[in-house]
């Protein structure tokens, strides 16, 4: 099959701290860190297949297994093992494109996943939330909605995700609701869970209403996406099977990512849990290509390491940017899009949750990844959604974003003229040079302090964090919704009543 591969070609000149100003399509100019030389991550790819082909993974779905059977591969009733020959699994996996596009609600919020293309998402799936007015608590919808939000508010994230779990929501309606905030407070593509044929295709529904399309309009375009993590080591279950198999056939986009954590769920040695984490996601990206070939994946990583004296997950290591080097390698290598993530083990939005998502990020993006999830907000390994950490992220996404645009060098920037204006020890702040570029010569900063000791303690002597939540507060006080056609609004509203009185969804497979 011929893989496809569209580009954009169109990146904004710019980052903006500015909600509203632009819309950003990122381009990473750079070349890709490989971890790993050809011999060595060869070595990888053969260990995946021969664990597939010899030990196989185990999956819970009888569907599944009955999808992976007709295709080819060797299934057990009694042990629920799936076998894959090699070249039967290789060659199912190259019908998945290299590149697709996603869309939002607003018709420029659309993007490309794949190639040299960079998108950003936010944190995705915490229990609970923090500021520092309130402390650490459970998630609820308005926390949620503050989120979501937060996330319309800043161009740089271009995916929204289930930023916090709002517990306060009974569970069968819990994904009625939260989808509808997203369609009503951001215009953005955005995640569904996978928890659940019913659930799924409500959400699916109500974003199909929200697009003001019918069904065979709505799956011509990729509007949204879902994780399915493997049970590591080397299991899928039954609601990720489902999750797979929906998704392939709604033509959503779908990322595979194995929970591989060395030590623990995976080999303590970074070489075998990559083998790892490669042979689960390739088990998971072949089952979607059976059921629908070119059905939009993405391969995921999330090969970390734990503190071996406690067991706790550890995030922004140097093994987690090793492992991110060297997953991008493996997803170029299947020629897939590579998602990874901006992660740390913090507790508190501290410097420590500052450097380990600066770890993160660098190791994630100069691995040549496609999405970056949970970009903005992460707090305790994934445990916690921070108002202030969200906007101390969105600071450091919007440097990255500014590092990626090009500098052109030509006689213009050369500044050639400049020097002419100038005398030897003398200064270039008055220069015809400097004043036509006074507003755009340097990224300008949302967050960072860059005044002097005696103006900051004149001002205050506030620090980053505190910085960060009267930042976040002006932003939701400022807050306006994108339009939603009326109609659109009132059909969603109808939809979810009639499911409300059917009792929800029932999160089964």
């Amino acid at each position: 099959m011929t893989r496809e591969r569209r580009r954009s070609g169109r990146t904004t000149s710019r980052s903006t701290h500015q909600p509203g100003k632009s819309w950003l399509r990122i381009k990473n100019p750079y070349p890709p860190i490989a971890q790993f030389s050809e011999d060595e991550l060869e070595a990888i790819h053969l260990t995946s297949l021969n664990l597939l082909r010899d030990k196989g993974i185990k999956v819970l779905s009888a569907e599944a297994r009955n999808y992976y059977r007709k295709a080819g591969a060797r299934t057990s009733e009694d042990t629920l093992m799936v076998q894959f020959d090699s070249d039967m699994l290789l060659e199912t996996i190259r019908h998945a494109p290299s590149a697709f596009t996603m869309h939002g609600r607003a018709p420029e919020r659309w993007f490309e996943v794949g190639d040299n293309n960079l998108v950003f998402a936010t944190v995705g799936g915490p229990p609970h939330y923090s500021d520092l007015e309130n402390g650490r608590r459970a998630g609820t919808h308005e926390t949620f909605c503050d989120l979501l939000r937060m996330a319309q508010n800043y161009d740089v994230i271009h995916l929204t995700t289930p930023m916090v779990e709002p517990q306060d929501l009974p569970i069968p309606v819990r994904h009625l609701h939260m989808t509808r905030s997203v369609v009503t407070l951001t215009d953005k593509p955005t995640f569904i869970y996978s928890r659940g044929r019913e659930a799924v295709a409500d959400s699916l529904e109500i974003l199909r209403i929200a697009q003001g399309v019918d069904q065979q309009a709505f799956a011509k375009r990729v509007h949204c996406y879902t994780v399915v993590n493997a049970n590591s080591p080397l299991q899928l279950d039954e609601l990720m099977c489902a999750g797979i198999i929906d998704f392939a056939k709604a033509q959503q986009a779908m990322i595979l990512t194995p929970f591989t954590l060395a030590g623990a769920m995976a080999p303590v040695t970074i070489p075998g849990a990559l083998a790892q984490q490669n042979a689960e996601a390739l088990a998971g990206i072949a089952l979607a290509q059976i059921v629908q070939p070119g059905a939009p994946v993405v391969y995921g990583g999330f090969t970390s390491n734990v503190d071996m004296k406690t067991g706790a997950p550890a995030f922004g290591t140097p093994e987690y940017v090793k492992a991110a080097f060297a997953s991008g390698q493996l997803a170029r290598r299947y020629q897939l899009p590579y998602r990874t993530s901006n992660v740390n083990a913090s507790n508190a939005p501290d410097a420590q949750s500052a450097y380990e998502s600066q770890m993160s990020c660098w190791g994630a993006i100069m691995g040549g990844c496609n999405i970056l999830l949970h970009g903005a907000g992460w707090l305790e390994g994934g445990l916690t959604a921070s108002l202030e950490k969200f906007v101390i992220d969105i600071e450091m996404l919007q440097m990255f974003a500014s590092l990626m645009q090009p500098v052109v060098c030509d006689q213009d920037t050369l500044a050639v003229s400049a020097f002419d204006e100038i005398d030897p020890g003398g200064h270039f702040f008055g220069t015809q040079h400097t004043l036509e570029r006074y507003e755009t010569a340097f990224y300008t900063p949302l967050l960072s302090d860059w005044s002097n000791f005696e103006t900051w303690t004149e001002r205050g002597s506030i620090d980053a964090t505190q910085r960060a939540n009267h930042i976040a507060r002006k932003a939701l006080g400022d807050f306006i919704p994108p339009p939603l056609d009326e109609a659109k609004r009132e059909e969603i509203d109808a939809f979810i009543e009639k499911r409300e009185r059917a009792g929800g969804a029932s999160l089964t497979a």
